[in-house]
């Protein structure tokens, strides 16, 4: 989604069930099932409890993540020639 403008959006899924370390969470109206690592979840939540999960476009990080792939590429170029 290059040059567009991201606003956050918040999404409500709700625990269906623990299994090992993941949580099977059901996502959205439609209710997707996502696995999600339970080590990120707020602990001593049950079965059936329901999540608010708010979701941003991080422009910063993003941009420092893209600078330091160019530099490197970069590098590697001047290297090979």
């Amino acid at each position: 989604m290059a040059g567009t403008k991201s606003t956050a959006i918040t999404i409500k899924a709700v625990i269906d069930r623990y299994e090992g370390d993941k949580t099977v969470l059901l996502v959205g109206p439609e209710e997707r099932p996502v696995v999600f690592p339970t080590a990120y979840l707020p602990p001593f939540l049950d079965e059936g409890a329901y999540l608010r999960i708010d979701i941003a476009f991080d422009q910063e990080t993003t941009a420092r993540a893209e600078k330091e792939a160019s530099d490197l590429l970069r590098e590697l170029q001047e290297k090979n020639r």
